[in-house]
This record gives structure tokens, C-alpha cells and sequence, in this order.
């Protein structure tokens, strides 16, 4: 098969068509090798026609319109690609400019793979800018040559060639230098260059401007009309090495081609050793079996970046700094491009193949691994990874399986340490679970073993950038309008409010919505153990709680913070989760003066509620009676709003009820006020039913009507 060198420059007059033209020509008549030469500079038509003094009458826009169109028993290359003079098969990309539109980059492929049995060689001049024909004839290569001159502009711009080839994924090795004039008076030296540029040189060509522009002008190449200059020896030097030096070039496969080699196999096998795993590549793979090349590949290319950033002594306060944590994924991308090709022995053909491998190895390497197109997802909502091989996700409220995995156990403790740290928390044996949140907000809880017996386990619960608005979750079908207008007339007439409802039900979502509705002129505090709610109003504190240290010491509880909130003035009180004793301190607030307040806890239905609160104080160990509990209940919350997840996956305010005061010496009364009532399933599984009015009119409604608030008339009627 053919060996296939790309010649490419970024500026213009360097020389490099006169390089494409006199190495294919050089190839053929004095090493006498098959060769194909395709002139692909777009910018100036004709110019390696001329310089070759040949008249093609066929075009590579000619061979794809008839490789598309005839039948392929009629078709015959040698009516577009005739041997000439120099022995060698010649086409342009185009004969005039006003065929350019009619170039598909799609076919480049086709022509190539055309002449690839008939040719040892095939050159193509890419010409100088990276537009979809080059970057076609770019992905065939298996050699570039990228030609400059010692001059501060042409070194400027290879520069930004090199960084442009290596963000599409090519390897360094597979670049090398032609320096053209080489010997110009005041021209910067060619160690200068190599020093400043990322690739060896393979050729120097001196300076003879007067014979090479004779030669161009008879359209005669430099190596046939002087064939004893220095310009000529040096290009037949260079044909030369590149006939020898079988190294220089890389060879391309499939993906699904890709064969490591058996020592490169045995060489994975420490990086599962080198993480700690009881996995090996003796227990996981039998060579005489199927073996997952590609994961092989990343594994070892993982394995080798890990050593050459030293990332197991890296700070990982890094993945929290902007800065640093992209001139890291810059370096790690190039140091894993060139990686690619050196440990696959070839280069991959498919340019998106190379990106997704690239990307899965900076993602596992320095992001958050398999987990990444997860959290780009919108449409997922959480992510559950139970063990290495099982992460589920939730999606449009269902949940599925997904074909993610990580490679190790090993690697998602890895991503949890990479999530948590940064917020100062950590994760051992002797602090086995943690919650945490990513730098988007979203939620995370973690538990590794000797607590979870299967692995790691991470769920994470996405947070959405834009928080809801109320008509956004009307049209979802979440509540409906007249809902709406109570709970914001709720808010703002300062009554007490719990969101309750059970894991995944929506009650951050709602509490969301509620704070929404306090006027903007009130200061707001916020206290959660995880950062999650999301107000817009400008004067808004927000307060976490914090673990203990590693010593044990300096936790700061949602207890200890509510007691300091109310020191800090105060108009409204909101706190993420009630689950323990500042529960306690919640109802005394609201009891004394921090009217307005609001906060969600676990519960199944609104009754319910009243049991949890009960539950949670004497639990914590408060010796207080029953009935006195109950009674601080029933005088500090004023409406409980109640939301579920129903079996098609929808969320949706299924209560709104009414604490209506201690019925007798026991009992607490709760009036529903608005409920969703559930009809039936339609044949597509999703929940039918209609949101109503119970008929039961609020004891506070005259104190929203003296705060001057006003409601829909007949908002309560059960007609609507």
C-alpha cells in the first residue's frame, strides 16, 4: 500500500510547491518508485501545472463526479490519472477556481484509496491554510512536511501550525521540517529553529533563487533541468531518506483494525498493578481470547500520563483553579495525541475516533472519567454509579441503564476525591460517606467500602443552570396556576411553609419557586449542608455546613448555623433539610418572630409531616412532652406544600394543606387545600388526572387580604 506524504505550509512563498513537485519527481526517476503527486493548494490554481509544464484535462472534482455517477465496470483512473514525462501520475484538485464549490471533501477518501494499490508513493501539496480539502488530505498521511523559511514570520506561523495539528490529534512524530533557502544572508539559523519548534528537521535546501526561477519558468522541475545543483541534491536527498527511513512514516488503521502488540499488552498490566487493583490483565484477558484493544490502549496511554505529569502527587486544589486546570488539559491533550500514535504503533484513521479516545483519557485522567457526557447531558437528572461497571442515570424521570464504565474501582474513588476535595471534605475508611457538590451546584453523596460492599458508589443529583420558573413548571403539568397564585400569596403574607415529599419528589425545585416570591427589599439566609438552592434576589447570604476535619474536630453543624442566622438579622429563614434536632430550633424561630421562614423534609404524605417532625426532636434526645411538641407545631407552620413522583417519572404538587391548630390534647388538624387527583394511566404510561380545590377556604385568608394581596375570585371553589 502506498506510503502517503502530505506537504503543508502556513505561508506562502516558502517553496512548498516546488518541494511537493520535485520529491514526487525525484521519487520516480531516480529511485524509480510508483508515484502519484495531487495538488491540493486551493489559493493558487494552476501553479503546479505550470511549474511541471503539464496540461492535466481531468480534475479530482472529474474523478469524484465519475466515481459517483458511471458505472464502475466503465470507469477507468488511467483516463484521469495519466503517466507524463516524469514518470509520474498527476492530478489537480480543480482546473479553474469556479470548480472549487464542486470539491467534496467527503470523496478525498475514495481518491486516495483509488490509487493506493497502484503507488508506492502518493504526495499531495495541502497548500496553506487548514480548510475541510486539506484536512482531508491531512487525515491520509502518513508523513507531513511542513515546509518554512528561517524567517521570524514563518517560524511565527508554523508555530501555530503545530498547535492547530495537535488540537485535531496528530502526533508530533508524525511532523517533520523542510527548511527551504536555508542558507539566506541574516536568516535565523537552523538550530534557532529547532529550538523553537516542536519537530526535527529533516531537510535543509539552500539558496539558488536565480536557477530555481529558470527552472520554474521553462516548467522543467529543479532536479531534472539541474540536476548537479545544491537545490537539486538536497531534494534528491531528501527522496532518498524518505525511500530508506521507513520510520518516519506512520502507518494508519481502523479502530476496530487495532492490534497491539504483545509486549505493549504485558506493559498494561502494570497499570492495574500500579492502582492498586486485584485485577490484572492475566485474570481480566487470555490472549488466545477476545481482548478489548482500545481499552487496553487508553489503559496503558492513562497509565503512562499519570507517570508523566505526576498526577498521583498532584495538588488537587488544582481542579478548583481555572487557570492551572486548563494549562493542565492543554499539556495532558498534546502529551496524550502523541502518546496515541506511539503506543497504537500506528495512527488512527477516523479523526473522531482519535478525539473520543483522547477525550475518554483526559476525562478519566483529570475530569470525572465515563461520568462527563453524563453531566453534559440535559436531559439526565442523576447519575447513580454503584460500581465500576453499573452507572444508571435518571432521565425524563425514568431510570436506565447506561454503557458507561470506569476501569477500576481504583478510578471512581479517584473521581470522588476529585469532586470532593476542592470544598475541603475528604473520603477514607475512617470517613467512609460524604455529601459534597460539584462547581455547577449539583449534588453529590459518595459511600466507598467497608460501608458499600459492591465498591464505591456515587449518586449525583444534576443542577440545572437556569433555575424554574413557576410558568415553566405550570406547563409542565408540576401544579397549576391557581396553585401558583396561593403559595405566592403564601410568601408573601410571611406564613410558614414546609416542602415535604419524598427522595427525588422535586422539593429542592419547589423551595426554588418559593423563594422566588419573597420580595427583594427582605434579606434572605439560606443554610444547607450542600449548596444547592438557588435565589435571584441581591440580598441573599449563603450558609454551609461543614464535616469534621481529619482529627475530628471543627464540625459546624445546620444547628450551629441557624443559632448564628439568628444573630445576623434576619427577615426570612430558609433551610435546605430538616433532619435532626434543628428541627427544634426551626419551630422556636418560627414561634418567635421569624415569621416567613421555609424548609423541606422526607416525608410521604402532608399528615405525615407532623409525625417526622415529632419523630425527628425526640429522637435527638430533647425531653419534652408530646402534647407541648405537637403544640409548638401546630403554632409555627402555617401550610405544608406536598410533592411526588409519580410512576411515569413526573413530578407534581400533589397536596397543599393548612395546619389548622390542635384539634384536641393530641391531635394536630391539617385541611388540604388544593390535591392532585389521579384518573388513571393512558397507554403511553403516563399518570391522568386534574389538579383541583378541596373547597376549604384557609383560616389565614383575611390577613392576605389586609396585607392587600389579592386572589383569583373563586380560587377555592371545587368547580374549577
Amino acid at each position: 500500500m502506498a506510503k502517503t506524504i502530505v506537504i503543508f505550509s502556513t505561508k506562502g512563498g516558502v517553496g512548498k510547491t516546488l518541494v511537493a513537485s520535485n520529491i514526487a519527481v525525484a521519487l520516480a526517476k531516480d529511485f524509480e518508485k510508483r508515484v502519484c503527486l495531487f495538488d491540493f493548494d486551493l489559493q493558487t490554481v494552476g501553479d503546479m501545472s505550470r511549474m511541471l509544464g503539464l496540461s492535466p484535462q481531468k480534475a479530482v472534482v472529474d474523478l469524484l463526479h465519475a466515481l459517483k455517477t458511471q458505472n464502475p465496470r466503465d470507469f477507468k483512473k488511467e483516463n484521469f490519472i495519466p503517466r507524463n514525462s516524469f514518470n509520474i501520475g498527476f492530478l489537480p484538485a480543480v482546473l479553474k477556481p469556479q470548480q472549487l464549490p464542486l470539491l467534496d471533501p467527503e470523496g478525498i477518501k475514495d481518491v486516495f484509496n483509488l490509487v493506493d494499490n497502484d503507488c508506492d508513493y502518493i504526495v499531495v501539496d495541502a497548500g496553506k491554510s487548514f480548510n475541510d480539502i486539506s484536512m482531508a488530505a491531512l487525515n491520509q498521511a502518513n508523513l507531513i512536511l511542513l515546509v518554512i523559511t528561517p524567517d521570524v514570520l514563518s517560524i511565527y506561523q508554523s508555530k501555530w501550525a503545530f498547535e492547530m495539528l495537535q488540537y485535531l490529534h496528530f502526533p508530533l512524530s508524525m511532523v517533520k521540517i523542510v527548511l527551504n533557502r536555508a542558507e539566506s544572508l541574516s536568516s535565523i539559523s537552523w538550530q534557532e529553529i529547532r529550538v523553537n519548534l516542536p519537530a526535527d528537521i529533516l531537510s535543509l535546501i539552500p539558496s539558488e533563487g536565480k536557477l530555481v526561477g529558470q527552472a520554474i519558468n521553462r516548467g522543467v522541475p529543479v532536479v531534472v533541468d539541474f540536476p548537479r545543483s545544491k537545490t537539486a541534491i538536497a531534494l534528491k536527498k531528501l527522496a532518498l531518506e524518505i525511500t530508506q527511513d521507513s520510520s518516519l512514516f506512520i502507518p494508519k488503521c481502523n479502530l476496530s483494525d487495532l492490534k497491539l502488540k504483545e509486549e505493549t499488552l504485558e506493559k498494561s498490566g502494570s497499570f492495574w498493578k500500579k492502582q492498586g487493583m486485584t485485577e490484572t490483565i492475566d485474570e481480566v484477558t487470555n490472549f488466545s481470547q477476545q481482548v478489548d484493544q482500545v481499552q487496553l490502549l487508553k489503559s496503558r496511554i492513562h497509565n503512562r500520563l499519570i507517570d508523566e505529569l505526576d498526577l498521583k502527587r498532584l495538588d488537587l486544589s488544582i481542579f478548583s483553579e481555572a487557570k492551572k486546570n486548563k494549562e493542565l488539559n492543554d499539556r495532558a491533550e498534546i502529551l496524550v495525541t502523541n502518546l496515541l500514535a506511539e503506543e497504537a504503533g500506528s495512527l488512527i484513521a477516523s479523526v473522531e475516533d482519535r478525539k473520543r479516545i483522547v477525550k475518554d483519557i483526559l476525562n478519566e485522567a483529570l475530569r470525572l472519567g465515563p461520568l462527563e457526557d453524563l453531566l453534559s447531558d440535559p436531559e439526565i437528572t442523576d447519575i447513580m454509579v454503584n460500581n465500576k461497571d453499573e452507572v444508571y442515570v435518571e432521565r425524563k424521570g425514568m431510570i436506565e441503564r447506561t454503557d458507561k464504565k470506569f476501569s477500576s474501582n481504583v478510578q471512581v474513588k479517584t473521581v470522588i476525591e476529585r469532586i470532593i476535595a476542592p470544598i475541603g471534605r475528604r473520603i477514607d475508611e475512617s470517613v467512609p460517606m460524604v455529601d459534597a457538590r460539584l462547581t455547577d451546584g449539583s449534588r453529590v453523596n459518595a459511600i466507598i467500602p467497608p460501608l458499600s460492599l459492591t465498591g464505591p458508589a456515587l449518586t449525583i443529583r444534576k443542577f440545572r443552570k437556569e433555575r424554574f420558573t413557576t410558568e415553566e413548571l405550570i406547563k409542565l403539568n408540576s401544579f397549576n396556576l391557581a396553585m401558583s397564585d396561593f403559595i405566592k400569596a403564601c410568601v408573601a403574607s410571611r406564613k410558614n411553609i414546609i416542602v415535604s415529599g419524598g427522595t427525588g419528589s422535586g422539593k429542592t425545585t419547589i423551595l426554588n419557586v418559593l423563594s422566588g416570591f419573597i420580595p427583594e427589599n427582605e434579606r434572605i439566609i439560606t443554610i444547607e449542608d450542600a449548596a444547592e438552592l438557588k435565589l435571584h434576589q441581591a440580598h441573599w447570604i449563603r450558609l454551609e455546613s461543614r464535616p469534621p476535619n481529619i482529627e475530628g474536630k471543627g464540625s459546624i453543624t445546620i444547628r450551629d448555623l441557624f443559632r448564628n442566622t439568628l444573630r445576623m438579622r434576619p427577615d426570612r429563614i430558609i433551610i435546605g433539610e430538616c433532619r435532626g434536632i434543628e428541627t427544634l430550633d426551626m419551630l422556636q424561630a418560627m414561634n418567635t418572630g421569624h415569621d416567613g421562614s421555609m424548609t423541606t423534609i422526607h416525608a410521604n404524605s402532608t399528615q405525615d409531616v407532623l409525625t417526622r417532625i415529632d419523630s425527628m426532636i425526640l429522637m435527638s434526645g430533647v425531653e419534652l412532652p408530646v402534647r407541648s411538641i405537637r403544640e409548638m407545631i401546630a403554632a409555627a407552620i402555617d401550610v405544608i406544600v406536598h410533592t411526588t413522583r409519580l410512576s411515569d417519572g413526573t413530578r407534581k404538587i400533589v397536596q397543599i394543606s393548612e395546619v389548622t391548630g390542635m384539634v384536641d390534647e393530641t391531635h394536630i388538624g391539617l385541611e388540604d387545600i388544593f390535591e392532585f387527583k389521579q384518573t388513571g394511566v393512558d397507554n403511553q404510561h403516563k399518570v391522568l388526572g386534574n389538579f383541583q380545590a378541596t373547597g376549604y377556604i384557609p383560616t389565614f385568608i383575611n390577613d392576605i387580604k389586609i396585607r392587600g394581596i389579592q386572589l383569583p375570585e373563586g380560587i377555592f371553589s371545587t368547580s374549577k
